[in-house]
């Protein structure tokens, strides 16, 4: 899939302030905001001017940093939402309306005509203020195909710079993502947004499909954060568009700021960057297993389709277990200035396995048994 087709909307300070534990003061904003822009992000979303008195001020501020970025608002597709919005100046607005029968009924109440009409009202008022404008469909996956379809395609023709799909409870497959996207690309001619929430894990994997259906503009959050199980994170998004194209990838992002950015914001938010997360994880490039360690001291792309010295990472091999290989511990003895011949290898390796078959070894044990054996 060729990188010059997709963009980055990072929601880190949108979806992301909806997360459980997140209350981001105004200067953590600035330091995400810019962090976010020097790893190399598109665009950057913030919470609705509209939801509270510091949200406008903030909204304000983050619209008024030299980014390279372009920075968005994401409102209710309302005329007094938009003209709030309009006056923060950002430089574009993200509309949205529910268009499945759910929240047809228990939200808005409003038919696919009335949808229309409202979002031409909205729409022409904001590209009457020179704003880049998207207007995207909410829990689209739970709506009717015509029914979206119909208002993609009047949109479309009011002159939007994106449509949006939106998994808003997580409930699509990457096959459903795919055709979507795919049927949607032949009926509009504008950018097509993708945001999925991750509550049954396939939210790296729809981005993923949704790109090859058609689609241009992926939302993100860094570690994924965002209401309930939040949305795709912006590490494991990075990582699969990397496993495809590792040069092109490099090139567009400064992927060694990926752990800075984890981090800070775990941190932000009181949590620990979870041990199996995208990249950035504690064992992330950790090997253990004897026949991985063996090829990975040949070639590492054996087992590791990410190169952790592109992310400013190094990998680690764990060789202080009953799981060892002879080729691990060799290394090992070579890295201390030892050495055994072959039988001897095999025969202190298999002391090494007896040994942690009670329980894993320090490494300072293990150098001792390698030390001691040569000694004796």
């Amino acid at each position: 899939m060729p990188v010059e087709r997709f963009a980055i909307i990072d929601s880190t300070l949108r979806e992301g302030e909806q997360f459980s534990s997140a209350h981001f003061t105004t200067e953590q904003k600035i330091e995400i905001a810019k962090a976010l822009d020097a790893f190399g992000v598109e665009y950057i979303e913030v919470t609705s001017p509209v939801a509270s008195p510091q949200s406008l001020e903030d909204c304000r501020t983050i619209a008024a940093l030299p980014l390279k970025a372009k920075v968005l608002t994401h409102v209710r597709c309302h005329p007094d939402d938009a003209k709030v919005a309009v006056e923060t100046c950002v430089d574009g607005i993200d509309i949205l309306f529910g268009t499945s029968s759910f929240l047809r009924e228990f939200s808005h109440g409003k038919s696919v005509d009335e949808i229309i009409a409202q979002a031409r009202e909205v729409i022409g008022f904001i590209k009457d203020h020179g704003k880049e404008v998207r207007f995207s469909s909410e829990d689209s996956f739970r709506s009717t195909e015509g029914d979206l379809l119909r208002v993609y395609k009047a949109v479309d023709g009011m002159g939007v710079d994106r449509v949006g799909i939106a998994d808003t409870v997580g409930i699509a497959t990457p096959r459903q993502c795919y055709a979507l996207a795919h049927e949607l690309r032949r009926e509009v001619s504008c950018d097509i947004e993708f945001h999925g929430h991750n509550d049954t894990g396939c939210a790296i994997a729809n981005s993923y499909s949704v790109l090859e259906g058609g689609a241009t503009h992926i939302d993100t959050s860094i570690l994924g954060i965002g209401e309930r199980n939040g949305i795709t994170p912006l590490g494991g998004f990075i990582a699969r568009m990397y496993a495809d194209d590792p040069t092109a990838i490099k090139k567009k992002y400064d992927l060694p700021r990926l752990r800075e950015l984890d981090e800070m914001v775990a941190t932000m938010v009181g949590i620990d960057v979870p041990f199996d997360e995208y990249v950035t994880g504690k064992y992330a490039f950790h090997h253990k297993a004897g026949m991985h360690t063996k090829a990975i001291y040949l070639n590492p792309n054996s087992y590791e389709i990410l190169d952790p010295a592109d992310f400013g990472l190094e990998r680690t091999i764990n060789i202080a277990h009953r799981l060892t290989g002879y080729n691990a511990v060799g290394r090992r003895a070579e890295e201390l200035g030892l050495s055994f011949g072959k039988n001897d290898l095999r025969e202190v390796t298999k002391r090494i396995k007896a040994m942690a078959d009670a329980g894993p070894l320090s490494m300072e044990q293990l150098d001792r048994v390698l030390r001691e054996w040569v000694v004796a």
